[in-house]
Parts: structure tokens; C-alpha cells; sequence
């Protein structure tokens, strides 16, 4: 059972940046699949990055050439730097983690198989 604590939310204003983190507990899975999950009231959730074992990312359009996630594997931990925030960024994020067999694309944003709690980004226009 993975463990997953976000830190790093917070209140800025459009045009700002901030970087989410996730500690996670350490795992032995090979293969496996790390992401960026946000919600607002009301609305689904959205996937936001991914990252797999392999390095290979992968972004919703609408966050795309603003954020970058990354992943530190000598400390188990995920990171997603978030730049240009734009008011429609405001929500609930959550750090996600899965395993996948080798091959096999990140599951879709309700597919994660854990999570962490969130910490919630909140942009003023």
C-alpha cells in the first residue's frame, strides 16, 4: 500500500508559479506510473501530468508548456512545477500512483490505485 503526502499548495496570483511535491513511501515495483490529479467543486477530475518509470510525461493540453512534473527516485518523491498559473488552476491537487505493466500507458485520472490527500492551489486573477 503506497503512502502519499502532498505539500506546496497555496494562494498566488495569476501570472505566478508554484511547485507541488509528493513524498511517497518507498515501493519495488518495476513498472509503475506516478500523476498529477486536479478537482474544483462540482466538476470531474482531471488529469493534469504523468510520469511513468520510464520518464516518459505526459500533460493535459490545457497545463501544457506551463507545467512540468518530475520525479526524484533516490528520494521517492514527485514533483510538479506549475508556472503562468491562470485563475481556471484553482483546485484540489492530488498526487496519484499506480503499477502498470511494463508497456502499458498511465491509467486514466479515476484509475490511480492510490492517493494522496491533495493540497489545494487557489489563483486571484
Amino acid at each position: 500500500q503506497a503512502s502519499l503526502v502532498e505539500s506546496g499548495g497555496g494562494s498566488v496570483q495569476a501570472g505566478g508559479s508554484l511547485r507541488l511535491s509528493c513524498a511517497a513511501s518507498e515501493h519495488t515495483d518495476s513498472s509503475y506510473c506516478l500523476g498529477w490529479v486536479r478537482q474544483s467543486p462540482g466538476t470531474a477530475r482531471e488529469g493534469v501530468a504523468t510520469i511513468d518509470s520510464d520518464d516518459y510525461t505526459s500533460y493535459a493540453h490545457s497545463v501544457k508548456c506551463r507545467f512540468t512534473i518530475s520525479k526524484d527516485n533516490a528520494k521517492n518523491t514527485l514533483a510538479l512545477q506549475m508556472n503562468n498559473l491562470k485563475p481556471e488552476d484553482t483546485a484540489m491537487y492530488y498526487c496519484a500512483a499506480d503499477s502498470i505493466p511494463a508497456g502499458r500507458a498511465c491509467p486514466a485520472a479515476d484509475e490511480f490505485a492510490y492517493w494522496g490527500q491533495g493540497t489545494q492551489v487557489t489563483v486571484s486573477p
